[in-house]
């Protein structure tokens, strides 16, 4: 029997083993914790009504390199009553965080980000600061990957345009810290797990590099000071000041985004609702003339499919203060409210400094949780539908099923409250015909 200590410090090294690139060593981690969790309830706390469906995992950038088992066990241990991530422009986390969440009894969401064209929009910025017409979008709720020529090679080029998009800012960037320069498949791509880099990998490549070259902490700072103008000591401050005055509008890496830069938000959409997931609308705090349009936009949106809303409520309120962003917050959610949209909120997680869950007692958010928790408990319950018997939230089951979306969303809600993950497979196979009232007695 371990003591208390020996145990602690094996918890610890597990932990820190679930971020290994290898997956079979995540999931030998994840296993052997689950195994220590049956013997210490302490692991597991009751879900409370808070939750997180919105965390990037390593695969696109996590500010703790958090793996998604990594996740999935720390928002278990944390007591969310629902953890979802979310990465950029890929599903590689898919099948590892499905079932990792099977295994530590988390409910799930796996969901992707990007940015697509708003020909409806192009001279209006919606979310993409200084990029009219760009809007970040996403897909909520995906369990498979495309299975048709054509989506295999939608998602083939979200993964390629980005590589050639960084490939290039690079190239522009070492022109700018001479000599510092990078060799993107030796100095960006090892601090991935698959390849996926973003400009935060970028940034570290460039300080890590540095830090290599100029030997002493005065010769470092010179460069940087020289460079940009300024060297914080802080490593986080270091990093944001690269991507800030290289990567950013008016830095030398910076490529005005437009027409042909991303994908049609409809061809977004088509791609998501090919997979079985849920075209979502990403909405950041309603201070643009694109989100002043909010409702424009989403009847934009809804043309070609969109049928939820995400929310990051930590952009969105600052406790204790009463003001336009809190707002924007609250007329957005009875917005998705009037239209019957699922709302998915989450903390990405993406930048350090980022919550991992946020703070949803505060007097701000604290109305608004019932309205998240039923935005969780819909996705899971379509995630899980989806995966075993392709009845998700938008499929033709649903549609033939259900006279209105109100009717469809208390039944989704209903299913995924009181389905617990222990029991998903109760749902596997079930026949074309099977109703409503079936399923929610089959996991009673």
């Amino acid at each position: 029997m371990q003591s208390e200590d020996s145990q602690a410090t094996s918890v610890s090294e597990l932990e820190q083993a679930l971020d290994s690139f290898d997956l079979a060593t995540r999931k030998t981690a994840l296993v052997r914790l689950c195994g220590l969790a049956k013997h210490d309830p302490g692991l597991w706390p009751p879900s409370k009504p808070v939750l997180n469906l919105h965390c990037h995992t390593f695969y696109s950038y996590n500010a703790c390199g958090y793996s998604p088992s990594s996740f999935a066990w720390r928002a278990r241990k944390a007591g969310l009553a629902a953890g979802g991530v979310v990465d950029f422009d890929v599903l590689d986390a898919m099948e590892e965080f499905l079932e990792a969440g099977r295994l530590v009894g988390l409910k799930t969401c796996v969901s992707v980000e990007t940015r697509v064209f708003v020909p409806e929009f192009a001279t209006r910025v919606i979310n993409s600061p200084g990029e009219p017409g760009i809007a970040y979008h996403m897909g909520a709720g995906f369990t498979s990957l495309p299975q048709s020529d054509s989506g295999k090679s939608f998602l083939d080029s979200m993964r390629r345009t980005v590589e050639s998009r960084n490939r290039d800012l690079v190239a522009r960037v070492n022109t700018f810290t001479k000599p510092i320069e990078l060799d993107y498949d030796g100095d960006v791509l090892p601090l991935t797990p698959k390849g996926n880099a973003t400009e935060r990998h970028i940034c570290e490549a460039y300080e890590r590099k540095a830090a290599k070259m100029f030997h002493g902490k005065a010769a470092l700072a010179a460069f940087w000071k020289e460079k940009l103008g300024d060297c914080p000591a802080d490593s986080v401050k270091l990093q944001a000041l690269i991507r800030s005055k290289t990567m950013k509008r008016g830095g030398i890496g910076y490529v005005q985004a437009g027409k042909g830069s991303f994908p049609l938000m409809a061809d977004m959409n088509r791609f998501v609702l090919e997979c079985g997931a849920i075209p979502t609308i990403a909405w950041l705090d309603g201070t643009t003339d694109g989100e002043k349009a909010i409702e424009e936009l989403f009847e934009v949106a809804k043309s070609t499919g969109a049928a939820a809303l995400n929310i990051i409520p930590d952009r969105n309120y600052t406790p204790g203060v009463k003001d336009q962003k809190v707002k924007n917050l609250y007329d957005v959610v009875a917005l998705a409210e009037k239209h019957h949209f699922p709302v998915i909120v989450g903390t990405e997680m993406n930048a350090p400094g980022n919550k991992f869950v946020d703070s949803f007692e505060t007097a701000e958010l604290a109305p608004l949780v019932p309205v998240f928790l039923k935005g969780a408990h819909i996705a899971y319950a379509h995630s899980v539908l989806q995966q075993q018997s392709g009845k998700g939230y938008l499929s033709a089951w649903a549609q033939k099923t259900f006279p209105t979306v109100e009717a469809k969303n208390e039944f989704y809600e209903k299913l995924g409250r009181d389905l617990r993950p222990a029991n998903e497979d109760c749902l596997r196979g079930l026949a074309a015909g099977a109703t409503a009232a079936q399923m929610l007695a089959k996991i009673h």
